[in-house]
Formats: structure tokens, sequence, C-alpha cells
């Protein structure tokens, strides 16, 4: 009787099956991939092909979708499956327990589709097809790989012993004796990446970023597909607290483009791009005043702004002093501002006795700096009681002279020679009016 579909599935399930490796069996595959990223391989057989010098946006090779393990009875077909995405496209290599799968080789065949799917497929496993898996994709900004597993059982899995390396016994045995387990790897991760940046040309310039995995990740950084590597111009910093840096001093227009950052361990890799655009260099202007600081006398108590107005680019940083002495923000009684516009203010309020003296102003930015200098008096209050002092009037020798001068005609009083007789005194009329004053 015909097997019915239901048992078919089953079986055929049975036939095939995923599972999960060991942390051991894990760290060979990582050792294998380590090793082979770091090596040469003889020409890959597939039709893509990379330029000598790689032209605009670049991207080292990413896995979207990785090889699994397969538990599988003699005889049944495997594929192993994965997805790519890299600028150019990347080359693909096969490898089985470290060895390169060629083309000659017709126990395989590989399969890439124009989505980034490779495949390697094995039409009849035998305990030869039994071992390690692994893919490596290469591009010029990098290489990176995964690996798959392979168990071929021969019979039913109860009554067989899996076929695996004599290593992988030893480590086994060790666990069931007691000793301390394998190390576990855990692929790179970042938690903290900077976005698309925007900075001027002539400045320092850093990028941050935080990854974590085990082992410990190496960095590589690139721009625009090129890896950097540390000059006068270009460092890569790692401080304390686990924050990698990238710093670039001084930018200049040609640093502008894409930055990709790959993290790498033996578990595998990750990475993150951004854009960084280098804006026109800042043109510098050293600070000049266009008002400067008045002497001033004002008294005690009124309040008193010492004001200027300075410009430069970019904006300079104000600094005051009295009598050559830095004046804190945090004094009592005095503020300080500044504006947009260039206008800066030294406010006293209320002012004492001791605020008189000689204050100065310097503006200082990237470009240069200036100071202008200004006496502030402090008048006692009683000054404001005592009154104009009153214009006074030249004492005449005569009393005669002084009602002149006041604009009093004597002669109009007393008639002349020529209207009628004169009558005199014993003395003249000058002493007479010096007596009456006297």
């Amino acid at each position: 009787q015909p097997f019915s579909p239901f048992f078919k599935l089953n079986f055929s399930f049975s036939l095939l099956q995923e599972y999960k490796v060991s942390n051991f069996e894990q760290r060979l595959m990582s050792e294998i991939e380590f090793r082979l990223e770091r090596t040469p391989v003889e020409e890959s057989d597939d039709e893509v092909q990379h330029d000598d010098v790689p032209t605009g946006k670049c991207i080292a090779p990413i896995f979207d979708k990785k090889l699994k393990n397969f538990r599988a009875m003699e005889g049944v077909p495997v594929t192993f499956s994965c997805k790519l995405v890299g600028i150019p496209v990347p080359k693909v290599y096969w490898f089985k327990d470290g060895k390169q799968i060629l083309k000659k080789d017709i126990r395989y065949k590989k399969v890439r589709e124009g989505d980034g799917t490779c495949s390697l497929h094995i039409e009849s496993t035998t305990s030869d097809e039994d071992g390690n898996y692994t893919i490596m994709a290469a591009n010029p900004q990098g290489r990176i790989s995964c690996s798959g597993h392979l168990i071929v059982q021969t019979g039913p899995p109860r009554h067989r012993l899996t076929p695996i390396h004599s290593q992988r016994v030893r480590a086994r045995i060790q666990e069931v004796e007691g000793e301390p387990t394998q190390e576990r790897f855990f692929r790179p991760h970042f938690l903290q990446a900077p976005g698309d940046m925007m900075a001027h040309e002539g400045r320092l310039c850093r990028l941050d970023c935080k990854v974590s995995g085990l082992p410990n990740p190496e960095l590589m950084w690139l721009v625009n597909g090129k890896p950097i590597y540390s000059d006068i111009y270009h460092r890569m910093l790692v401080r304390e607290n686990g924050i990698h840096s990238l710093v670039i001093d001084p930018l200049t227009k040609k640093d502008s483009g894409t930055y990709t950052c790959i993290a790498s361990n033996k578990a595998g890799q990750s990475s993150f791009n951004l854009e960084l655009t280098v804006m026109e260099k800042e043109r510098k202007h050293p600070p000049h005043f266009a008002e400067k600081l008045q002497n001033i006398g004002i008294p005690e108590g009124a309040p008193v702004r010492l004001e200027c107005r300075v410009m430069g680019v970019p904006p300079p940083v104000i600094f005051w002093k009295k009598d050559n002495e830095s004046i804190p923000r945090t004094k009592d009684r005095i503020s300080m501002t500044q504006d947009g516009s260039g206008y800066v203010c030294l406010l006293i309020q209320p002012t004492r006795k001791d605020d008189a003296g000689w204050y100065t102003v310097s503006a200082k930015n990237e470009a240069g700096i200036v100071s202008c200098t200004s006496r502030l008096d402090i008048y006692a209050q009683w000054h404001q009681s005592i009154p104009a002092p009153m214009k006074k009037t030249p004492r005449a020798g005569s009393r005669y002279a002084a009602l002149t001068g006041q604009g009093l005609d004597l002669k109009s009083i007393f008639p002349s020679s020529d209207s009628g007789p004169i009558l005199f005194s014993s003395s003249p009329p000058e002493a007479s009016l010096e007596s009456e004053e006297l």
C-alpha cells in the first residue's frame, strides 16, 4: 500500500533536520572562518568581476541570511543557502573543512541568484560529505564568512554514534569528566553609532561608536570603500569606557564621503555607514570694536552700564578686568551680557565707592584678540546738593562806574549846564558816591 502524504512528509523531515551545534563545534567553525578570511584563495568560479579601483559608494559584504546546520540520512539531498549584500557585488568562495570547493568537483552544485542568495547543493549525501561547509564573500572592501555543519547518518540515529572529529570527541570527554567547557563567542553588535554629519573644513571631526562582542571585535574604518590608516591626519582611539573613535584633524574637502565601520571577531561581523559632508572653511576675522567703552562718572548708589560693541568671526569670547584683575561672573551686584549683534555690557547695580577704577574689556576668537579701557569715577552723594557757582561781575572803582555797568544813565538824572544851573557839594560827586557805598 502506498505511503500517505502525511507519512511522506514526516518521513522526509526525519531524513533531514536542522540542529544546533555545540559551543565547541561553533568554535571550530569560527576558527576556520577566521583563517580563511586571512589566507589567499583560488580564483572564484562565479562570473563576478571587480575593477582594480572601485568607484562610487562601496560597502563591505554583509550576510542578510546565514548558513544552517543539518543532520541528514545518507542518500538525502542537502542544500546550504545564505543571502548576502555588498557594493560592489562580492565574489563567493565555498569550502569544506577549510578546503576550497572547485568547479571540477561534481559532487557539489553552486547556485547564485540575483537577489544575493547563494546555495551549495549536494544531490546525494554520503559519509564523505560529513563536515563543516563555509562560504566566504569578498570585495575590495573586505571579506566575511559563515559556516554550516552537516552530519551524515548511515543508520537509525538512536543506534549510531554521530561521526565527529577526534578533537570534538576529546572535548566532550573533558566535559563529562568535569573539565571547564569551551569559551563562548558572540558576533559584534553596535550599541552606539553616529548618524550623518556636517562639519567645517579646517576643524576637528570625531566619529564615535560603541560595539559589543566576544572576543573583543577589531574595528576597521573605510571612506568611500577605501581603508583608513592611522597617520598625522587620522587617529583611531579606544577609551576606557569602550568608545571607539575615528579622529580627523584637520578636515579637508576630500574627507567628504561615505564612512563605513566594520567590527569583526571569530563569531562574525557587523557594520554601519554614515555620510560626512565637509563644508567650506569658515572665514575668520579678528575682533574689532565698532563702539568703544567711554569714561563715565556717577554718584554713589546709582547703577552704571559700561557698554561697547565688538565684532568678529567667529563671535569672540568676552573677558572683563578691573584694575588689571579679572572680574568673576558670579560677583555680587555685577552682571555681564552679550548678544548676537556684538553688544557687550557690564552692569553694576548699585555702585559703591570701591567700584571706581579702570575697566578693561577684551574680545578673543581664533583669529585674534583686542581690548579697550575706560575710567569709572564714583562721586559722593553730597555733590548732588551743591548749587552751581554764580557768575561774578568785576568790582568797579566807584559807585558811579558800578551803576553805569548795570545800565543806569546818571547823566540823564542830572541836568547839564546848557539846561540850567548845576549845584556842587563840598566834595566831588565821585567821592560822595564812594562814601555812600561805605
